[in-house]
């Protein structure tokens, strides 16, 4: 077990004849939380023997107190020896994440304190492209669903898929109340109508600066930029301390509603009055500078618009994406176009939105899908999913010339307002090429300002460290190399010592308090795919196997067996698929069948009558042959039958 422990500072003496010492909040004791509120252990640390101040010396005749050499830390008053000797140790508390360190997705973390829980997030990541047949990916519920009874709710940062795209596998086994946001919790109602469970969850709307007090925590949100309105950050008070959890965040100065500058004030007032932990969003930790404003896309469109002249413009973006469905409403009303959505998320997203109130739009505007070719090019927009490729996406379908409403052609003049996710590089790709041979101009990735990311990048990332000034810095939010960077960027500021910077790893039960950061042991983490219907019974053997025929396919061999004296009755017959063609192969099919033939008759000799050695040897007779053969290793899969 590894152990991070903040340097010790020296103490002033208390100050005489009036001058009062530097204030600072004192360890806070614990409320009292039912009945056997006092009977809980509080694990403490390793205690330190408390070390006399050489340093300074209690004023005389009036003086101020001398300063500490090394500057006074904000929020902890000087103590005199005597209440040295007297101090009991800090009260900890606990961080559990379990999603989203060491990926871009997935995100959830638990916090504990005093015997309370509270989550926060609960997304899921997309696929890999290794996956295969994969739908999902969700983080493993187990720690959570054994501490249940514990759990007092669930908080949610926003909308966005990574954020809540797990909820209804949760919900499914554990009715957790959710406290989000108004849109989030229009979004992630929209989201449990597919699964028959938005009427069964609990919902609480929580607005900024509006605390909410469950057990011995108090959680205050925050608003933040991001690229979805209701973004939060939450200060999570608890008798251990403050901890800052900022969520998806940007700072963008001229955002497109006045409202949602990200409340850098709050932030600040945090840091005056001592923050123990600060856990920030790392996704653009690599990238120097600010993030652009969301006004460069509101002008890059508004020009893409007027290159469009006379043919039909699409855009494909996020559905979640509110702000940017917006602008694309607003230009097509400047330039006297229709405007009509495509794909079930961003019709059922964009309905909810005006209900609302986040979405304006005239009703003389919009229009069905059915009615864009009621209209001349010149005269429609329509807004539509797909912008990373999704195979079932409508723009997917649209490259595929497989839409039912919409043919692709050379008066169609189409903006990928996105930036491919990783991952999904290759599927984009596809979709381009496929607009592009239909006749298409296709704007896509950075050739017009059309995107911007809804990440902090290194420049405010700087300020959120030094507004939150915390004493302990856990960078989440993204793979390693981003972690590492954020923690590089916090440790160049100066003032969070190196020992207090951590990268976490999923599934690490962290420790926290004033006297030390250590990491106690690992709970129960990791990724559970959905496949379908099914949730978990895709692992790793499975995967195993999918790989393996994807590469060299599979030889099935049929044979039966007379049970008495294990003599061949029938057979063998062997079936090849994603290995070889038959009809094109039959010499190697027929070696293979010889070889298949003498394993068994070795067996016959032998008086082998296990089956499962039998297979055994036929699979290791088959497979060293097709290797000399062919230098492939197909999937070998034997079956005898015994008559």
């Amino acid at each position: 077990m590894e152990e991070f422990k903040p340097k010790r500072k020296n103490t002033a003496q208390p100050a005489q004849n009036g001058q009062s010492a530097p204030h600072t909040r004192k360890p806070r004791t614990p409320k009292p939380q039912g009945e056997n509120a006092a009977a809980q252990s509080i694990p403490a640390p390793r205690p330190r023997r408390p070390r006399q101040n050489q340093n300074s010396a209690a004023p005389q005749n009036g003086q101020a107190a001398a300063p500490h050499p090394q500057g006074q830390r904000r929020g902890h008053r000087p103590k005199s020896p005597e209440h040295l000797e007297m101090t009991t140790p800090a009260i900890p508390m606990h961080i559990c994440p379990l999603g989203g360190l060491g990926e871009v997705g997935k995100n959830i973390t638990l916090y504990e304190c005093q015997g309370d829980m509270i989550l926060v997030d609960c997304g899921l990541v997309f696929p890999d492209a290794d996956m295969f047949g994969v739908d999902l990916v969700i983080p493993d519920f187990t720690y959570v669903l054994e501490n249940r009874d514990r759990i007092k709710g669930l908080f949610i940062t926003h909308g966005h898929e990574d954020h809540i795209g797990s909820l209804p596998y949760l919900l499914k086994k554990f009715n957790v109340p959710i406290y989000a946001a108004k849109l989030t919790i229009g979004l992630i109602k929209n989201k449990l109508e597919e699964h028959g469970l938005a009427s069964s969850a609990i919902f609480h709307e929580i607005r900024p600066r509006q605390k909410v007090t469950l057990g011995c925590f108090t959680v205050d949100p925050i608003h933040v930029n991001h690229s979805i309105p209701d973004s939060l950050a939450f200060a999570i008070d608890c008798p251990a301390g403050v901890v800052i959890h900022t969520g998806d965040f940007k700072v963008d100065y001229t955002p497109l509603s006045g409202d949602a500058v990200t409340d850098l004030p709050t932030i600040a007032e945090y840091g005056r009055k001592g923050v123990l932990a600060l856990l920030a969003d790392s996704t653009n930790a690599e990238r120097p500078g600010f993030t652009a404003t969301e006004q460069t896309v509101a002008e890059g469109v508004r020009r893409l618009f007027a290159k469009a002249g006379k043919r039909r413009i699409i855009v494909a973006t996020f559905a979640s994406n509110i702000y940017r469905v917006q602008q694309i409403i607003d230009l097509a009303i400047e330039s006297g176009r229709k405007v009509a959505v495509s794909g079930r998320s961003m019709v059922s997203n964009t309905e909810m939105a005006r209900e609302l109130g986040y979405l304006h739009a005239p009703d003389n505007v919009l229009i069905t899908i059915d009615e864009i070719n009621k209209y001349p090019p010149e005269k429609v927009v329509l807004i539509t999913t797909g912008s990373q490729g999704e195979p079932l996406s409508a723009l997917s379908r649209m490259a595929q010339a497989s839409h039912r409403q919409v043919r692709v052609g050379p008066n169609d003049f189409i903006i990928i307002s996105a930036r491919p996710i990783p991952g999904n590089e290759k599927t984009v790709t596809k979709v381009v090429n496929g607009l592009l041979t239909l006749g298409a101009e296709v704007i896509y990735e950075n050739m017009y300002d059309t995107h911007v990311s809804g990440h902090a990048c290194q420049e405010e990332q700087k300020l959120m460290l030094t507004l939150a000034h915390p004493q302990f810095f856990l960078p989440v939010h993204g793979e390693f190399k981003q972690l590492k960077r954020h923690a590089e960027t916090a440790e160049h500021l100066g003032y969070i010592p190196k020992q207090n910077i951590y990268i976490a790893e999923n599934g690490q039960n962290i420790r926290l308090s004033a006297d030390g950061m250590t990491v106690e042991n690992t709970v129960t983490a990791g990724a559970v795919m959905v496949d379908g219907y099914g949730v978990g019974d895709v692992g790793n053997v499975v995967l195993r196997d999918r790989h393996h025929l994807s590469e060299d396919g599979i030889i099935i061999v049929t044979a039966a067996i007379d049970g008495s004296n294990g003599q061949v009755l029938s057979g063998p017959d062997l079936v090849s698929r994603g290995f070889v063609y038959v009809r094109e192969s039959e010499e190697l099919m027929e070696g293979a069948r010889t070889q298949v033939e003498m394993a068994l008759d070795r067996s016959l000799a032998d008086n082998l009558h296990d089956w499962a050695s039998v297979k055994a040897r036929v699979r290791e007779a088959l497979s060293s042959y097709i290797y000399r053969r062919t230098k492939r290793s197909p999937m070998i899969l034997p079956i005898l039958l015994e008559v």
